[in-house]
């Protein structure tokens, strides 16, 4: 299929990339309902002309656009935020109850990443990060609902990935919003087996069994699709939610095989061990990319993902 930076999907939602580092890599969502429009996910600041110049396309007036919602504060989901507030008069931004703090601040977050990745990295990758008025900014707790026209939108807490973490849950297109509680799958590793879905471990939060307990939570729901950031609609969840609670595992397993020796070490043996483990993965999926293009697929994740489960053992330490 030829590659979409907006995709129509069904219920009112198109799925925008986001231009974050490569093609396919990061979504956000423009849903509308009767008049009033929410945007789920905002990606980076640099994101923020894309969703603009979407609503300039279908000739919505911005300030209709009644809510931004980000699942959780990490930049490729929440950078956006304050740019887009900005360009949106009537918008609120619902925010997880640990997350509003550092959307009104993006002090810390900005400093976290740019000692990360270097200040000329992150201004190519994520631009800025624009405070928001605290005056324009609601925190959801677990079980708040808000309406969308006549759409409920029902917020759940799903710790694990991240503390500061919500996914949303949309009964009109029997769907949610998974931000990266439900995982990643990419559109380049769908295969006759259908989708090829794997969990994220990205520093600094990830926490295997609060992640399990969210990911069967959503399943309990009973959802037809699942809405992800990386990336897009994954229709029958019930069974890719299956296989990424034993991959939760799995990961578990890996890490604490890696964990003894040097400690210099840890991290390039954890990048190997989950290599290996993901490519033996996706082989027995039926996914016939070469081993290049599955780097090129999975490389930045592996080196993400190692990271995490690098934080989660020094953590685990007394």
């Amino acid at each position: 299929m030829t590659f979409q930076v907006y995709h129509s999907l069904p219920f009112g939602i198109t799925r925008i990339d986001t231009a974050m580092v490569h093609e396919e890599l990061a979504a956000c969502y423009l849903m509308e309902e009767a008049g009033e429009c929410a945007i789920i996910e905002t990606g980076t600041h640099n994101t923020v002309p894309i969703i603009l110049a979407l609503l300039d396309e279908k000739g919505i007036d911005r300030g209709a656009v009644k809510y931004v919602i980000p699942t959780h504060v990490h930049l490729d989901h929440a950078g956006g935020v304050g740019g887009l507030m900005q360009a949106l008069p009537q918008a609120t931004l619902l925010i997880h109850p640990r997350g509003a703090r550092h959307m009104i601040d993006p002090s810390k977050l900005k400093a976290g990443a740019t000692a990360v990745y270097g200040e000329e990295q992150f201004a190519e990758v994520y631009g800025d990060v624009i405070p928001v008025d605290e005056g324009r900014v609601r925190i959801m707790e677990d079980g708040d609902s808000v309406m969308l026209a006549q759409r409920e939108l029902v917020f759940y807490d799903t710790p694990g990935h991240a503390r500061h973490h919500f996914c949303v849950h949309d009964p009109a297109s029997k769907g949610i919003f998974t931000g990266d509680t439900f995982g990643l799958s990419y559109p380049s590793l769908v295969t006759e087996n259908g989708p090829f879905t794997l969990p994220t471990t990205t520093p600094v939060q990830f926490d295997p069994e609060p992640l399990k307990h969210s990911i069967r939570r959503l399943l309990a729901l009973k959802p037809e699709r699942m809405f992800l950031t990386h990336y897009g609609m994954l229709e029958d969840p019930q069974e890719p939610g299956e296989r990424l609670l034993g991959m939760v595992d799995d990961y578990v397993t890996l890490a604490e095989q890696a964990a003894p020796g040097e400690a210099a070490g840890l991290l390039e043996r954890l990048e190997s061990a989950l290599q290996e483990y993901l490519f033996g993965r996706a082989r027995d999926h039926g996914v016939t990319l070469s081993k290049d293009e599955l780097q090129a697929a999975l490389g930045f994740d592996i080196n993400l993902n190692s990271q995490g489960l690098k934080v989660w053992l020094q953590q685990r330490q007394p």
